[in-house]
Parts: C-alpha cells; sequence; structure tokens
C-alpha cells in the first residue's frame, strides 16, 4: 500500500504523457525527412519518447485527461492523438510528393521511363529524376526548417486541440485539397521547359528526319532529348529552389495557422 500510494503521483501522468507521445508519433509516420524509411523503426518510436519526455513537462499543465480512464477508452483517444499527428504529417508532404510528381513528368519527356531505381524514401521503385527532386525538395524542406515548425506547431496545438477533442470530421479535409490542388500545379510549373523543349526536339527531329531520311534519327533523338531537358533543367535550378521553397513555407503557414485555430485563408499557388 505504501509503494501504491508513492507512485500514485507518478502514475497520474501515465496516461497523458501516452497521449502527448501518440500525438507525436503521428508525424514520424507521413512527415518529410522524419518519416524516411531510411531511419530503422526502433530509433523513430526512440525518437518519439525523447521528443515527448522533452513536450510533455511544457504542455503537462494545458491537459485535461479523464481522472478515471479505462483501456476501451485509452484507444480511441489514442487513435485521436495520433490522427492529428498523421493530418500534420501529410499535409507537409505533399509539397515534396509533388516535385517528385515533375521529376517523374520530365523523365517520361526525355525517355528515361525505363531508367527506375529503387528509392529508399518510399521504399518503391522511382524515376531517376523524381527521386533527385524529392531529394532536392527535402533539403530545401530542411533549410526553411520545416521539421522545427511542424514540432513547435504541434506542441501549440495542445492549447488550441484538447485530449481527446479532434475526430474524423475535425480533419481539415479543405487544406488538404487546396495543397493538393497547388501541389498539382507546382508539378506541372517546374516541369514545363523540360516538357516544352522535349516537346519542341520531338518535332524538329521529326522534319529532318523526314528531309533526310539516311540519317537515323531514333539512334540520336534520344541523346538529344536527354541532353537538352537536362541543360534545360540546370538552368532552371535556381527558379525551381524558389518555387519549393515558396510552396513549401505557404504550406506550413496554413498548417500552423490551422493548428493554431485561425482560419486558413485562401492558398496561392
Amino acid at each position: 500500500m505504501a509503494i501504491e500510494s508513492d507512485l500514485k503521483p507518478l502514475l497520474a501522468h501515465v496516461v497523458p504523457f501516452t497521449l502527448v507521445m501518440f500525438r507525436l508519433a503521428g508525424l514520424f509516420l507521413l512527415a518529410p525527412t522524419i518519416s524516411s524509411a531510411l531511419i530503422p523503426g526502433r530509433y523513430k518510436a526512440l525518437l518519439t519518447a525523447m521528443m515527448a519526455a522533452s513536450a510533455y513537462p511544457l504542455v503537462a499543465s494545458g491537459l485535461n485527461p479523464p481522472e478515471v480512464i479505462t483501456l476501451m477508452d485509452l484507444v480511441p483517444l489514442i487513435a485521436s492523438e495520433a490522427l492529428i499527428g498523421l493530418c500534420i504529417g501529410a499535409i507537409a508532404a505533399l509539397p515534396l510528393l509533388s516535385i517528385e510528381m515533375s521529376g517523374v513528368i520530365m523523365g517520361q519527356s526525355m525517355g528515361f521511363g525505363l531508367a527506375q531505381v529503387y528509392n529508399p524514401e518510399s521504399n518503391a521503385d522511382s524515376e531517376v529524376l523524381g527521386q533527385l527532386l524529392f531529394y532536392i525538395a527535402a533539403g530545401v524542406f530542411a533549410a526553411v526548417g520545416g521539421v522545427d515548425q511542424l514540432f513547435g506547431g504541434i506542441l501549440k496545438s495542445f492549447h488550441t486541440l484538447p485530449i481527446g477533442a479532434f475526430g474524423m470530421n475535425q480533419a481539415p479535409m479543405e487544406l488538404f485539397i487546396r495543397t493538393l490542388t497547388s501541389g498539382m500545379e507546382l508539378a506541372l510549373r517546374v516541369s514545363l521547359p523540360v516538357v516544352a523543349i522535349s516537346f519542341l526536339l520531338m518535332i524538329v527531329l521529326g522534319i529532318v528526319g523526314k528531309t533526310m531520311p539516311q540519317l537515323n534519327i531514333m539512334s540520336v533523338g534520344f541523346t538529344f532529348k536527354i541532353l537538352a531537358g537536362l541543360g534545360i533543367l540546370v538552368f532552371a535550378t535556381t527558379a525551381l529552389y524558389e518555387a519549393t521553397g515558396d510552396e513549401i513555407v505557404r504550406v506550413l503557414s496554413q498548417t500552423l495557422r490551422w493548428l493554431s485555430g485561425l482560419p486558413q485563408g485562401e492558398a496561392h499557388g
């Protein structure tokens, strides 16, 4: 009995600490860079527990978990908290996936459709340009402080989204759809220069092939398209960096506004 009374103050923090940990754990499932398949699962679990231990003293005063709770009551609370982290991570990952899509579009127009490599980030095969641009976007995400902003935003969310108060009907679907739409627009804008030069080269090579049939256009056409596409991509690197950075900053800002309980405003591509 004496031991139980001594542990009672400590046991009172077990449930709220667990809920804080699961809200943070949602980020490690979908958020850019920290959800990478290159990070072993046990390390992610350890990082989640360490982050929760660091964050809990900062948010403990604002937590109001039920005084009496059973295991059946705890399961929906855990799912609700994990859903918050999943929503944040999914929205933050959309700009990076959009940039990867632009690389896929460029690769298809340049003839890289057959050149697929294993992508450890998605644990699947992906095209060379798509994987390259995804890593560039991940670097931009880290450079603008994306990971820090996500963790800072999820800590602030404990004041606007109390424990157990979040449900599926509160998921930011409108924000998700707007971000997905602007991401598609970003992918098209980024890939358009390379697609355009590839299209023009196809027209020119077709004309040359008709006027000088003795030339083996098929053997040199792929080389010209690849060189021209890569050349345009190199010259557009600065614009790519700015467009990606602007989109990531905008999405992070909209996500943090949602976590703060403020209107998200209109999305701008």
